[in-house]
C-alpha cells in the first residue's frame, strides 16, 4: 500500500500507517511528520521524503527505510530491526538503542549513540557513512558504533568531546591517524583482526545498501575507542 503524507498531520499518518493490513507500506511525500513506525514490528516501511523526529523510536522488529534525510531521534530506544537511512540524519540518532540496527549512507548530528547500551543478548550497532558530530558515543554503555568517514580525507570523521562519559561498548572510526582530544576515560588502539571479523558483517550491510566494496573497507585503517577502567568516574560520586 502506497500512502500520500503530503501535509498530513503525524498523528493521522501514524494511524493510517498501523491500520493498513500490509506487510509492506511505502509513505510518499513525507515531510517532517513525526514518530513514523514508532514501537511496530514485523512490517516493512519505505519513505520517500524527510520523515520528522523519532522515526522508527522503539522499533520492535521493522525494517525502515528512507530515501532522503532523517531528523533528529531516529531510532530512539530502539529494540530490534534495521532502518537504513539514504541521505544524513540529524542529532541524537539512536538515542538509547539496546538493538537493531542503524545504517546512514551521509552523516550524523551531534550525540550520535547517545546512551547506547547491550541489552541481555542483543547488540545495537550504528553504521555512520559519513562524518559524526560533536558528543558521538556520549554515555556509551554498549554496543557498536562505526564512522566510516567517507568525505573526510583519512582525518578522524568526529568532532570535539567524542567518546565523553562512555563506559562500555566501541567506537570504530576509519581514518588514518587517531584522534586527538579525547577523554582521559576513553583509550583509542588500532583495529585488531577480531575488531575487523566483528566490523565485516556490518561493513557488507552498508555495501549492499549504498554500494562500495566491503573487503576493500575492512582492509583500510582504523582506530578503536573503548573504556579505560582505570579512569572511570569515581570522582563524581559520593561515597555511601
Amino acid at each position: 500500500m502506497v500512502i500520500q503524507a503530503n501535509l498530513t498531520h503525524f498523528k493521522t499518518l501514524n494511524e493510517q500507517i498501523r491500520a493498513c493490513p500490509d506487510a509492506d507500506i511505502t509513505v510518499d511525500r513525507c515531510t517532517g511528520q513525526r514518530y513514523i513506525a514508532s514501537g511496530m514490528s514485523g512490517r516493512r516501511i519505505t519513505v520517500h521524503g524527510t520523515p520528522g523526529n523519532a522515526l522508527g523510536a522503539y522499533l520492535d522488529g521493522c525494517t525502515i527505510e528512507v530515501f532522503g534525510n532523517a531528523q533528529d531521534a531516529t531510532g530512539d530506544t530502539m529494540n530490534s530491526g534495521e532502518i537504513i537511512i539514504h541521505g544524513s540524519c540529524g542529532d541524537a540518532t539512536g538515542y538509547g538503542m539496546r538493538g537493531g540496527r542503524i545504517l546512514v549512507e551521509g552523516d550524523c548530528g551531534y550525540r550520535g549513540g547517545i546512551h547506547m547500551k547491550a541489552y541481555e543478548g542483543q547488540l545495537p550497532v550504528l553504521v555512520i557513512g559519513g562524518q559524526a558530530g560533536s558528543f558521538l558515543g556520549e554515555y556509551l554503555a554498549g554496543g557498536l558504533i562505526i564512522v566510516l568517514g567517507r568525505g573526510a580525507g583519512g582525518l578522524p570523521p568526529v568532532s570535539y568531546f567524542c567518546g565523553t562519559g562512555m563506559h562500555g561498548g566501541k567506537i570504530v572510526l576509519r581514518c588514518d591517524e587517531a584522534p586527538q582530544g579525547l577523554p582521559r576515560q576513553v583509550l583509542v588502539s588500532e583495529a585488531t583482526a577480531a575488531d575487523r571479523a566483528e566490523l565485516l558483517p556490518h561493513l557488507e550491510a552498508y555495501c549492499r545498501r549504498f554500494g562500495g566494496d566491503a573487503q576493500a573497507l575492512a582492509a583500510e585503517r582504523y582506530f578503536v575507542l573503548t573504556p579505560n577502567p582505570e579512569a572511570g568516574y569515581k570522582q563524581l560520586y559520593t561515597f555511601n
